[in-house]
This record gives structure tokens, sequence and C-alpha cells, in this order.
């Protein structure tokens, strides 16, 4: 998937609207742009739906935005704390550079996603379907992906810290390209996963560990 890296790249920048006020619960917001903007508690957009918008430097703290759908929609320099996004939907999508913290964003589904050089911190991703998404430059720490469904899953650059996999399923997840793992649990999850020689060298105590595996040399 192709990530513009300017506003003006995306195909339907011509047809962007400035967004003014808040959101609405189950909006429809269509080749939107939503700028430097604030929204906070009050602000609930519970099944709202976005397509082919842009979302640049903006802030969301607590903001509801359970079971939104985000449809060709580009994210960038924003930040997220606090906020509700349980059983999102996301499809050919992208978040550049932005900060992501205290998410709740369990039983959500990602399809054809990319986020660069992003800072995920204690989001939780629980029972998640994350499809052909990859993870770029970015840092994963505290990330719980417990029961979670990662098909087609790439790292490249990307550093996982005390990430929970307890549960989840992978499926052709490439980790080679990550430049750190350290995983809070679920090693035996990484069944199904590709990883370097490195890596596995890396993960080796633990992996024996989980399996029950002493290893002395004498």
């Amino acid at each position: 998937m192709t990530v513009a890296d300017e506003l003006a790249d995306l195909p339907y920048a011509d047809l962007l609207r400035r967004h003014e006020g808040p959101l609405a619960v189950e909006g429809d917001y269509d080749t939107v742009h939503f700028g430097r903007l604030s929204f906070e508690d009050a602000d609930r957009a519970r099944g709202a739906r976005f397509l082919e918008s842009a979302v640049t430097d903006c802030v969301f703290g607590g903001t509801d935005l359970r079971r939104a759908r985000f449809n060709d929609v580009w994210v960038e320099g924003s930040r997220f704390t606090g906020v509700s996004l349980v059983e999102s939907d996301w499809l050919d999508s992208a978040l550049t550079g932005c900060s992501l913290a205290g998410v709740e964003a369990f039983g959500s589904v990602l399809r054809r996603v990319v986020l660069r050089r992003c800072k995920l911190d204690s989001v939780n991703l629980r029972s998640a379907a994350l499809h052909d998404v990859v993870f770029e430059d970015c840092v994963l720490r505290e990330v719980d992906l417990g029961g979670a469904r990662l098909d087609g899953v790439g790292f490249p650059g990307s550093r996982l810290e005390q990430v929970r996999l307890a549960g989840a399923t992978l499926t052709k997840a490439d980790l080679r390209g990550a430049v750190g793992i350290d995983l809070a649990d679920g090693h035996d999850s990484l069944r199904g996963a590709v990883i370097g020689s490195a890596q596995l060298l890396d993960l080796a105590p633990a992996l024996a560990q989980t399996l029950g595996i002493t290893v002395k040399d004498r």
C-alpha cells in the first residue's frame, strides 16, 4: 500500500472541505479535513463514518469513537489519549507520526492499514483482527494483542517493548525487520511468525522457559 507523504499528495486532496464544530454520533464525514482541532471527553462520535478524509495535527482526549468506520483515511501528526476505538473498523488507511496512549481498541478490525513513525503506549487491541497491517518505524510499548489475529502483519524498523501476545494467532506475520522484540507473554503464540536467526537467539531463553526446557551446559 502506497502512503501519501503530504496532504496534497492524497488523490482526493482537492475535494476536501474543512470541518468545523464538534463530532456527531453516527455522523457521516465524506472528503472532510480535520485540521488542528481538539476533541475531548464531551465529543461523542459512536458509529461515525469517515470516508476519504484527512486528519492533521489534531488532539483527541477521551473521545468516544466506538464502532466508528475509517475508510481511506489519512491521519498525520495527531495525538490520541484515552480514546475509545472499541470495535472500530479501519480499511485502506494510514497513520503517520501519531501518538496513541491508553487507547481502547479491542475487537477492532484493521485491513490494509499502515502505521508509520507512530508511538503506541498501553494500547488495548485484544481480540482485534489485523490483516495486511504494517507497523513501520514504530514503538509499541505495552501494547496488548492478547487473543488477536495477525495475518500478514509486518514490523519493519519497529521496536516491541513488553508487548502481550497471549492467545494471539499469527499467520505470515513477519517480525524480521523489527529492531527489538520484547514480549511480556505469549511467546508460544509466535507459532506462524517469521523471525530472523539473531532474533531467535535473543528469544531463546524465553522460548525455553515457555516450553519448559531446562538448558544446562554441564
